[in-house]
């Protein structure tokens, strides 16, 4: 009656042992780490890179207390605080010879401590939310009128391009705050204007004005059109931040839309403020120049090499060591960019780069690469101000149709880093720091204990509570309870969740919920105790009676915490995942893992004659 087959026991005892492994790793706490990774779309942090930090710190006598190196860069791990600090200036010096242009980021943060062999199973410490963690807040906020702008600037170079194509004569396009001004000198030709654009840039709304040969045509942006830019904008800067963000390694950082203009950014675990801005505020522009092939001479370009530059003239170095001239002039910008893909040559197979310009963009370069045949035409990546020359090929034949693809000595994985940095290396709207603030580690260390402290005193308080009015079987719940605790936290860090203040609050609340569960069992026992029923029977229906109840108090309380979960945000986001991952460990340790310790207490006894579970022992 009350036995379970072999292998419920043995699933029960795997699952055990499983949770202990994966919730291990959250006793061994965090470390201070310096973290390095690229600050060019170009250059990656590699094996070389690691062998640079480790002779760095070996010449220092440092000795760090582990080494990694990941998708995201290169980890150092430090025994304290102070060596963490005096190895990340170390290293910093050691990679970027020249400050001023760094090559790497090096930034302070947090690596959890747990064992090789832990790590080499996946088993992880659960994240840990800028609350308990220390870390760096932001709030960011858009400025949709440059949006806008931006955009109707688009529309306005699209219109005229439009009217070109189209064969439509016009006596200007000028560009106003309020929107567009065409001018016509006739009413047919404004009327053949006006439904050519009706047809191909539907956003735009437009109004006659002005008589005789004066004639206007008055373009603004659509309320629905303008409304549907700024949602764009908002959502491809967080989707920015969050490219950008990656090169930090931060672990489960938190950007998310904070009304209809502004942007919260949460870095748990990073405690230099500097670096994060700087990782913030970075851009990268395309730009395509024509190179000066007049003055691409041996003795004109020694003589730039030392500062000599011809006048229109700027002086780079390509990838393979060869000097160049390009001129100053800018033939086409990042602005015309609409996307940005990595490829392969179809005729070399070399990594490349493919990139789709918009309307005005592709009829600026064909217009130039018709002139251009038989030349060599530069393309600059610019960061943080500075410029470095990707490829200069020589220009075969017109290039139109907007797609143009770029090769030039790169590897697969920069060229993906290429494409990613240019199709979202800019800002669809400037963003400006409104709000910035850091939370230390000391502090998100405290509010781990008073929240860890307040769970274990509750804990106790009701394990205390159960043995003393259940006996036997209130150190069944116990145990229970013990092994649901074990299965959230192993959850947590299974799913690499990341568990806040909140989120303690929600453990605190499956405790409690998970004990009433027991609770329910042990008293639905009692009842058929009194009721004249044998203990191995009173067992039976307790827990076959009882699992209707469990199962609809539960049901309820997920169906409210999945609301929790689909609607809310921020700190209430971060409870309903622990509280709705707490009531499926509730169900499984409070009813299978209770009654697997029942069944091997009792389930072999043929002839029970009482069980503890009350204040006198029940016949």
């Amino acid at each position: 009656m009350n036995r379970y087959p072999l292998w419920t026991y043995v699933l029960v005892a795997l699952a055990l042992v499983l949770g202990l492994l994966y919730a291990l790793p959250n006793l061994f706490g965090e470390a201070p780490a310096v973290q390095v990774s690229s600050a060019k779309a170009t250059l990656r942090a590699d094996a070389s890179t690691l062998a640079k930090v480790e002779e760095s710190l070996k010449t220092a006598s440092i000795q760090p207390t582990g080494v990694f190196q990941d998708a995201n860069g290169i980890k150092v791990r430090f025994a304290d605080t102070d060596t963490q600090l005096k190895a990340k200036d170390l290293i910093s010096q050691s990679l970027n010879a020249d400050p001023q242009n760094p090559s790497y980021t090096v930034a302070l943060n947090l690596l959890s401590s747990s064992p090789t062999w832990l790590t080499a199973i996946n088993a992880l410490p659960m994240y840990l939310g800028l609350d308990l963690r220390g870390g760096v807040h932001f709030l960011l906020q858009v400025d949709m009128k440059a949006a806008l702008t931006k955009r109707l600037d688009s529309l306005a170079g699209d219109a005229r391009s439009q009217l070109r194509e189209k064969g439509i004569r016009h006596a200007g396009i000028r560009r106003e705050p309020s929107g567009i001004v065409i001018r016509f000198r006739d009413e047919e030709t404004r009327v053949k204007a006006r439904r050519m654009i009706e047809n191909q840039l539907p956003d735009l709304l437009m109004a006659d004005s002005g008589a005789g040969s004066e004639l206007r045509l008055t373009c603004t942006i659509k309320p629905e059109a303008q409304k549907r830019t700024q949602e764009f904008a908002l959502k491809q800067n967080i989707q920015t931040l969050h490219n950008r963000i990656n090169e930090l390694g931060v672990a489960e950082p938190v950007i998310q839309q904070q009304g209809a203009d502004r942007v919260v950014v949460q870095l748990p675990g990073v405690q230099d403020t500097a670096k994060a801005k700087e990782i913030l505020g970075r851009t990268a522009t395309l730009e395509i120049r024509m190179v000066d092939e007049e003055n691409m001479t041996p003795a004109a370009l020694a003589a730039a090499a030392q500062g000599q530059v011809p006048f229109g003239d700027e002086y780079y170095v390509e990838r393979n060591g060869q000097p160049l001239l390009v001129k100053k002039q800018v033939v086409l910008t990042g602005d015309r960019l609409t996307d940005a893909q990595p490829g392969f040559d179809s005729q070399t197979q070399e990594p490349s780069v493919n990139l789709t310009l918009d309307g005005a963009g592709a009829r600026i370069f064909r217009d130039v690469t018709r002139v251009s045949v038989g030349k060599r035409m530069a393309i600059l990546l610019f960061e943080k101000g500075r410029g470095e020359v990707i490829t200069a090929p020589v220009i075969r034949t017109e290039i139109g149709g907007g797609r143009v693809q770029i090769t030039g000595r790169m590897t697969t994985v920069e060229a993906n880093d290429l494409a990613l940095l240019l199709r979202a290396g800019s800002l669809a709207a400037p963003m400006e720091i409104i709000e910035e603030r850091t939370v230390g580690p000391s502090l998100g260390a405290e509010n781990i204990k008073k929240g860890f402290d307040s769970t274990i005193y509750g804990f106790a308080a009701i394990s205390a509570f159960m043995v003393m009015y259940y006996v036997v079987f209130g150190v069944f719940s116990v145990i229970a309870l013990s092994s649901n605790l074990l299965f959230l936290l192993a959850m947590l860090s299974l799913l690499q969740a990341t568990l806040t203040l909140p989120g303690i609050a929600a453990i605190a609340l499956t405790l409690g919920m998970a004990i009433d569960a027991n609770v329910l069992i042990n008293e639905r026992i009692r009842e058929e105790l009194r009721a004249g029923s044998t203990p191995q029977a009173a067992i039976h229906a307790g827990y076959e009676r009882a699992f209707g109840t469990i199962m609809d108090s539960n049901i309820t309380s997920l169906i409210a915490g999945l609301a929790l979960l689909i609607f809310g945000s921020g700190p209430v986001r971060g409870f309903a995942v622990v509280h709705v991952l707490g009531i499926f460990t509730s169900i499984f340790s409070s009813v299978v893992v209770s009654r697997s310790i029942v069944n091997l207490t009792y389930g072999a006894r043929r002839k029970l004659e009482r069980i503890a579970i009350g204040n006198t022992d029940w016949k």
